[in-house]
């Protein structure tokens, strides 16, 4: 009997099958969550000027004092800036954002001055604040703005703007190919015979994938026939990632393996340590890589968080890093856990600071109402001790 793998190995073997795709050019208003694949380097020097950062007039520190007394030259605005030569003792009124000409070295803001004409009177009490931002304090041509491979967000993309940078080069987005099986399945809305199941899985990874911002297609739904799964696999093997849905598992009607395998199928891995989750395979499809999930809903969506998720994310050009987990307080007791590790549906809140998490009593996998209302999954590792209330576990939030 081949041994079940675990979570991280299998995970780690799934991601070794997967390259990132192919790079493209974008523009920035469409790069948003994109990921980059080469470097930001700043194109220019942010501020380019020494900028008044309040409103108020622009000196020389050195001419500062309470009571001192400064003509007005001229006036720097922002878009208009001052061009003329400021001598001692003069002073230009100045607005933010304005370019403070050389060489003025501080911004007395306009509250604490008294203006006579075309004088100012430094009041008492100055504020000490220079309110001067200098050139480059943002940023220095040269610099590196941005790391690669990264998901860039709209922080990212305004940078990218107050460089000047117009274009991006991107990965392409995936596309990721979904195709579920079984002759007891139809689509929502259809008619539903005796012993008919509405299919599912698909339509909720469809949604996981274009959450993680790759494009997904649906295919027909493929029923259990040898020469049906091996034409819907063909065609799903034209994507970056075909994944299927259900017929893994070793029944009389779980042809998906032998009818893949006829067509080139190789297979790496199957069967995990894992609950729910177990019947999990996966391997490359005429160069395509293939995982062929469990039919069982809950299950189907489960390994789509665990291994779908980083398979898309290292596709996609970025490192495909297992699911972040958190700690959190248990509010309830749990038994003994199996030799399997299990990903339980549970409900988390806030309280007083604390994050407490209580696992669904029932963890029946098929159940996809609990899932759709559990707004994260406890992590118990394979053959854990029982657990009490106020005991530390780990949660993976949905």
């Amino acid at each position: 009997m081949t041994p079940m793998l675990s979570v991280t190995e299998a995970r780690a073997r799934i991601l070794a099958l997967m390259a990132p795709v192919g790079r493209e050019v974008v523009p920035i208003t469409d790069a948003v969550n994109r990921v980059i694949a080469e470097p930001i380097t700043a194109l220019r020097t942010q501020p380019p000027f020494n900028a008044s950062a309040m409103d108020g007039y622009a000196v020389r520190a050195s001419e500062v004092s309470p009571g001192a007394s400064l003509t007005i030259t001229g006036e720097s605005a922002a878009g208009h800036p001052f061009n003329g030569a400021v001598p001692p003792g003069h002073c230009i009124r100045i607005f933010t954002g304005a370019p403070a000409p050389e060489p003025l070295d501080r911004i007395i803001i306009q509250e604490d001055v008294t203006r006579e004409g075309n004088r100012i009177i430094l009041n008492d009490n100055l504020d000490p604040g220079p309110y001067l931002r200098r050139a480059g304090l943002d940023f220095n041509a040269g610099d590196t703005l941005l790391t690669a491979p990264r998901r860039l967000t709209p922080e990212n993309i305004a940078l990218l703007a107050a460089n000047g940078t117009p274009f991006v080069t991107v990965h392409r987005k995936p596309r990721v190919t979904l195709l579920a099986t079984g002759d007891e399945l139809v689509l929502p809305g259809a008619h539903t015979p005796d012993g008919a199941i509405i299919s599912s899985n698909n339509f909720g990874l469809r949604a996981l994938i274009e959450a993680l911002h790759a494009s997904a297609e649906i295919l027909p739904i493929a029923a259990d026939d040898t020469a049906t799964l091996q034409r819907l696999g063909r065609e799903g093997a034209q994507s970056d990632l075909f994944v299927t849905l259900g017929g893994a598992s070793v029944g009389d009607h779980d042809l998906i393996r032998p009818a893949l395998k006829e067509i080139g199928l190789e297979l790496d891995l199957y069967k995990i340590a894992m609950r729910p989750g177990k019947p999990l395979m996966a391997g490359m499809l005429g160069g395509t890589p293939m995982l062929g999930l469990p039919g069982n809903p809950v299950s189907s969506m489960v390994c789509g968080r665990i291994f779908m998720a980083p398979a898309i994310d290292r596709l996609a050009g970025l490192a495909g890093d297992a699911p972040t987990l958190q700690t959190a307080t248990l509010t309830v007791d749990l038994p003994r856990n199996g030799p399997r590790e299990h990903y339980m549906r549970a409900c988390c809140q806030s309280r007083n600071g604390t994050l407490l998490c209580t696992p669904f009593d029932s963890q029946d996998s098929s159940r996809l109402a609990l899932l759709s209302e559990a707004n994260a999954l406890a992590m118990r590792p394979a053959d854990e001790n029982p657990r009490k209330a106020g005991d530390p576990i780990q949660i993976l939030i949905l």
